[in-house]
């Protein structure tokens, strides 16, 4: 199978229960939400995307084998690096690409593997980490994982759709737009309110990394 990626590259990642953890961030090409085109936007389902996942035009982006992602990712990882290699598998929505043989791929070349998905497609099996993000007019079929992270405010995903599902960490993450500054006062209320949820922030983006 040809795998359609954007851009690999290592970074830490930014948000979530895994912030500030090295990873090699492998993101794949194409969406189910949003077609990736700015003139699709508004008849989008999810039209606050802030991720450029069109094509595959980004660093050490194009069509690969399970092979040759791997290759890429232990080249991005370096051989000199102490700690679990760990690839984080996002997109556009991954899972419409990511399968069981890619995952054992990167287990065989050493690494963890975890993926970023929206949840509207089931995941293969022997993923180490999982995180959804669900999204408004979506329907989420991923109802299990690891951490849920949801984008706020969403007026039609509310965070008592979700609370009660079965993950283990559950994120509240302030919608980037114009409108960051209240978003993020709303999301710092709502988990003060409701401690079972914790505030995520974009760290990447302060820090000016990938």
């Amino acid at each position: 199978m040809a795998y359609k990626i954007k851009e690999m590259y290592y970074t830490l990642q930014g948000e979530g229960a895994h912030a500030g953890r090295p990873a090699v961030f492998c993101r794949f090409s194409g969406c189910n939400l949003w077609s990736g085109r700015e003139e699709d936007r508004l008849k989008a389902i999810c039209q606050f995307c802030d991720t450029d996942f069109w094509g595959m035009d980004g660093q050490n982006g194009g069509a690969y084998d399970s092979t040759g992602l791997v290759n890429v990712a232990k080249k991005l990882w370096g051989d000199v690096k102490n700690g679990r290699p760990y690839v984080v598998c996002t997109g556009g929505e991954p899972l419409l690409q990511l399968d069981e043989a890619l995952v054992d791929a990167f287990h065989g070349g050493g690494f963890e593997v975890g993926v970023e998905t929206n949840g509207t497609c089931l995941a293969p099996p022997g993923l180490d980490w999982i995180c959804v993000s669900p999204k408004a007019g979506a329907v989420l079929k991923l109802k299990k994982g690891d951490e849920l992270k949801l984008v706020f405010p969403q007026k039609e995903a509310p965070p008592a759709l979700f609370e009660n599902l079965d993950f283990s960490h559950f994120f509240i993450q302030p919608m980037d737009s114009p409108d960051i500054a209240e978003n993020t006062r709303l999301a710092v209320k709502f988990c003060l309110e409701n401690p079972k949820w914790r505030l995520s922030v974009q760290t990447h983006k302060w820090l000016n990394i990938p």
